[in-house]
């Protein structure tokens, strides 16, 4: 292997040898078999059925280990699959600590799952890491964490977070959701992160097309009992889909460049626009969070959040570039309300303490012609009032 490759360099080659197969393939092949044959009872040549092992998704998981500089990489059937199966680390009695604004479904699961299994949740604001040193029980196993958070986009100090969380524990198992911002542009695993998960449906796929998960880590224990129960849970993708998001990794720095690119610029017209109340972008030196966004990452995509003056529905309904949808980390761009789409399962009383209300706007911007979002923007705020 190349020592010392870039980013680019390791997603194009990084576990797509073509030695690996027999007929030498550049682009490794799709193995769609459930099942492979053995040499005699129990005598396998490295798969015995597509649940436990698929040479395809080995592909996938070897480059996407090697991306975050992790040791181990395992894919589930869809971000919520790799949560199930990250919490499922967890047992009865054990206590969890949460970020407060995080993925609805995250929550969701969180709250109305987990739950049933008599493990109990704190939620804290992790922007004051005072929040989480104090929450922490003699039962506490896990702490899981979004930064940039989602859709409020505050920013948590993963270093200082996990120097603090190990000094009072070791123990504790500090996971972080990095779908926002990928392996690109930030590297938890690198600042002190057991666990590194993603919703490789967003950006490390992003082409709007598979719906998969991923958890990294660089810790052989748990990497362990990861392997387990991805079998054991069976919350597996196809080796199609994984196909999909092997070739999607390929483009990853471009598309992650690009993002940025045109995520910013639309934060800054949507700061100077008379329509717009307040700009949430961690770029922008106005961010709560500016100076740990320097620290930790190197760029932050196309999330952009914002509070409007206007009727919601009415600006929402005006955009003809942006596509009203949820999901976020395509090519396209798309904008939504959290209040009665992505995050309609948090509890009102906390949307309302969090401040998701009507008047938050969540937009996912994607690749188009800069100048082509900025004024479907322009023309769909006008057209709020």
């Amino acid at each position: 292997m190349l020592q010392g490759e870039g980013f680019s360099t390791k997603a194009i080659h990084i576990g797509q040898n073509p030695s690996q197969w027999n007929h030498y393939s550049v682009v490794p092949p799709i193995v769609m078999s459930t099942t492979f044959q053995q040499d005699g009872p129990g005598e396998h040549r490295g798969y015995d059925y597509s649940r436990s092992g698929n040479p395809t998704r080995n592909v996938l998981e070897t480059c996407l280990a090697a991306l975050d500089k992790g040791k181990h990489g395992f894919v589930f059937s869809s971000g919520l699959g790799a949560v199930t199966a990250t919490t499922s680390l967890l047992k009865a009695g054990d206590h969890m600590i949460s970020g407060d604004d995080l993925y609805g479904g995250t929550n969701r699961l969180f709250q109305q799952c987990l739950t049933l299994h008599d493990i109990t949740l704190t939620f804290a604001d992790m922007t004051d890491i005072n929040n989480v040193i104090t929450a922490i029980k003699p039962n506490t196993k896990m702490i899981w964490l979004e930064t940039p958070t989602n859709p409020l986009l505050k920013l948590v100090d993963i270093r200082a977070m996990t120097d603090a969380v190990k000094h009072k524990n070791p123990e504790i198992i500090i996971i972080v959701d990095n779908s926002f911002l990928t392996c690109y542009f930030q590297r938890p695993l690198e600042l002190g992160a057991d666990i590194v998960m993603y919703s490789l449906t967003k950006y490390m796929n992003g082409h709007s097309d598979v719906i998969m998960g991923a958890a990294i880590t660089n810790r052989d224990d748990l990497a362990e009992r990861l392997r387990f129960l991805q079998n054991a849970l069976g919350i597996v993708p196809s080796p199609f889909d994984c196909s999909l998001v092997n070739r999607s990794l390929k483009t990853l720095e471009l598309r992650m460049q690009q993002h940025m690119k045109n995520g910013l610029a639309v934060a800054k017209f949507l700061k100077s626009h008379p329509c717009v109340e307040k700009v949430i972008h961690p770029y922008l030196p106005s961010h709560p969070q500016y100076e740990i966004t320097l620290k930790q990452t190197t760029g932050h995509s196309g999330m952009v959040s914002f509070y409007l003056k206007g009727d919601s529905i009415k600006f929402l309904k005006a955009l003809k570039l942006f596509l009203l949808a949820e999901s976020l980390g395509g090519y396209e761009s798309l904008a939504e309300l959290p209040s009665i789409m992505t995050h309609a399962s948090v509890p009102e009383k906390t949307r309302i303490q969090l401040g998701i209300n009507n008047q938050l706007i969540r937009l996912s911007v994607g690749l188009e012609t800069e100048q082509d979002i900025l004024a479907d923007l322009d023309q769909a705020l006008n057209a709020c009032n």
